[in-house]
């Protein structure tokens, strides 16, 4: 008999909310892993507060930990070094720069597509963005599709930077046309995220049974 092949790992995970949760299942699955309970998804002062619990139970299963940089510091390492100095052997803490719309952004031709711009109006280096998500409204305000414009962009009354349903185009173009593969050749972050997670794929994990004590 053939040997039965490796089950897919499986990864526990936190992000900041649901547009966050649809990229990342993306990339996991691109990569060849399943993702399994997703917790947070409340914000990201209440991520960055479960975090050290998050990389305690990562000393012995896989865990992703994703979240965006925003404005919080110029760039990802120092931000890093405050939010989570060690991480345990299993944690897979990533900081997307400086929002995950920017790795969204990277994939410029499915991305004209979706929005119906031109590819000219996408931008070619979205991690140097001061507000990846300004950039993504704003292109849906240009975009030839009235659905996309109602979807995307706030009222004028509203008070609000995006419009009613600008989640729900994230998460339908994260799981549908979006391409991690390509996207990472043009976000930095992106791609040592997914060098990280292909990491831990290869690293073996400790059983429940095999843990010091059991």
């Amino acid at each position: 008999m053939k040997p039965m092949p490796p089950l897919p790992i499986t990864f526990s995970a936190a992000v900041e909310g649901p547009s966050d949760e649809a990229v990342l299942r993306r990339v996991v699955e691109h990569l060849g892993a399943t993702l399994g309970p997703v917790y947070g998804k409340t914000g990201k002062a209440t991520l960055l507060r479960q975090l050290h619990s998050y990389n305690q139970a990562a000393q012995f299963q896989p865990w992703i930990v994703l979240v965006d940089l925003d404005r919080d510091t110029e760039c990802a390492p120092p931000a890093r070094a405050q939010w989570l100095p060690t991480a345990a052997a299993h944690m897979c803490f990533r900081i997307a720069v400086r929002e995950v719309e920017s790795w969204l952004l990277a994939d410029r031709e499915t991305l004209a597509d979706f929005l119906g711009v031109a590819l000219s109006r996408i931008p070619i280096s979205p991690e140097t963005l001061d507000d990846p998500k300004a950039a993504l409204v704003n292109l849906a305000r240009r975009s030839r599709r009235r659905d996309i414009r109602v979807d995307m962009v706030p009222r004028p009354e509203s008070g609000r930077s995006e419009g009613p349903a600008y989640t729900s185009r994230l998460i339908e173009y994260a799981q549908g046309s979006w391409r991690p593969d390509i996207a990472a050749q043009h976000a930095d972050s992106l791609q040592r995220f997914c060098g990280r997670v292909a990491e831990l794929m290869a690293r073996p994990v400790v059983l429940d049974s095999e843990r010091p004590g059991k």
